[in-house]
């Protein structure tokens, strides 16, 4: 009964190809295409796969090893994306057989594991695998040679040019992470860096950096939300925000505006670095419940929707896919790098867990339209500003 349910999910695929090896050693093609991957069913998953989302179901298959992918990754996503609609089209026959399946075996519902919380993994494990800035966001590759670390610096000072900084104004970073850009910022350009983190682990050790630096009285790093501070009592002539804008939540993509124009100066440069997507739809249900609880991508369309409630004018948009897709493969390969290492302290499903997340990431960008932008734009009109942006590119 398992065998069949998964037979008639696999038979709504309309594009793309997909080989089938089942437990029982049957081997079958699904799809109009040739098969370009494979997925590997190590044992019958009836006790864990449930069609009321395939996603989850897919995803936690494959964190307790019932399933494994043979192929090019990019394929896997691209079959999914192809497949998105055709699969919701027979979404109610698929609940009903999975349902009667249910029923026969007497499975009861299992209980909601705990999730991991994305940013409390703590600094050990993300510098496994991140680079010595400890830079958790897209790089910027000036040639495919670049390391992990120049690319994120490269990417520190894109971000810092197109800011158009001038010594002794006043630079916000909203999510300042481990606080490598703003300490960047108050060195080459000799401005006041404020950053603002939730994170405790990032607020320590940006500290420990300031210190180290010497820059005391010119970078400061404050442990609260950026919703809690007060444009009565400090503006700012820049902002930035580097991949924080998708922690935000739909509902607060408004708010995170508001917060900007009251913080920035009558026609202050702000840069929003963050992924986008192309139509507004839910993040993946998998990625939701054990990556990034509360996280939702915003579109282009919805976030540029936005600018004229706030005066807030578009100067430069960049799309960086690319980049992020190559930052994402340098992160998974120093991730299995230590691999042993994660399995033994965190156990093998969180380490299959981050495996898939990292390499399903990389291939989104690549193939499913995935994106992130660099927007820069200014509160008000600002009629000083450099009229290329030959600078930035220099």
């Amino acid at each position: 009964m398992v065998k069949k349910v998964l037979h008639s999910f696999f038979n709504t695929l309309e594009k793309g190809g997909l080989t089938v090896e089942y437990w029982d050693q049957d081997v079958r093609n699904y799809g109009k295409e040739d098969p370009k991957v494979k997925i590997i069913f190590n044992e019958s998953p009836q006790k864990s796969f449930d069609f009321s989302d395939p996603m989850i179901a897919l995803g936690e298959a494959y964190m307790d090893d019932i399933i494994d992918f043979e192929g090019d990754f990019d394929e896997v996503m691209k079959i999914a994306k192809g497949n998105r609609e055709s699969v919701k089209g027979k979404k109610k026959e698929l609940l009903k057989a999975t349902s009667k399946l249910l029923s026969k075996n007497h499975i009861k519902d299992k209980q909601k594991e705990d999730i991991q919380q994305h940013y409390d993994l703590g600094n050990d494990f993300f510098s496994l695998w991140l680079d010595d800035t400890m830079s958790y966001s897209c790089g910027y590759f000036k040639s495919p040679e670049d390391t992990l670390y120049e690319a994120q610096l490269n990417k520190i000072d894109h971000i810092l040019k197109k800011l158009q900084l001038n010594p002794g104004e006043k630079l916000l970073d909203i999510g300042s992470g481990w606080g490598w850009l703003i300490i960047r910022a108050a060195q080459k350009y000799g401005i006041k860096a404020t950053g603002v983190t939730i994170s405790e682990e990032q607020y320590k050790e940006t500290l420990n950096r300031i210190e180290k630096f010497g820059l005391n009285g010119q970078v400061e790093v404050k442990l609260q939300d950026y919703l809690d501070l007060d444009g009565e009592e400090v503006q700012y002539d820049k902002i930035v925000s580097v991949g924080m804008f998708e922690h935000v939540g739909k509902e607060n993509l408004g708010r995170y505006m508001e917060k900007v124009e009251e913080l920035l100066v009558p026609g202050g440069l702000s840069m929003l670095h963050s992924i986008m997507g192309t139509q507004e739809e839910c993040v993946n249900s998998w990625i939701t419940k054990y990556i990034f609880p509360g996280g939702y991508i915003p579109s282009v369309r919805e976030t540029i929707r936005l600018f004229p409630e706030y005066d807030f004018h578009l100067l430069h948009a960049e799309s960086l896919r690319m980049h992020y897709a190559r930052t994402i493969d340098r992160w998974y390969d120093n991730y299995l790098a230590h691999w042993d290492f994660v399995e033994e302290k965190y156990g093998r499903r969180f380490a299959r867990m981050w495996e898939l997340y990292l390499k399903g990431c990389a291939s989104n960008f690549r193939v499913s339209g995935l994106n992130i932008y660099q927007l820069l734009f200014t509160k008000g009109l600002n009629n000083d500003l450099a009229l290329t942006f030959e600078h930035i590119y220099r």
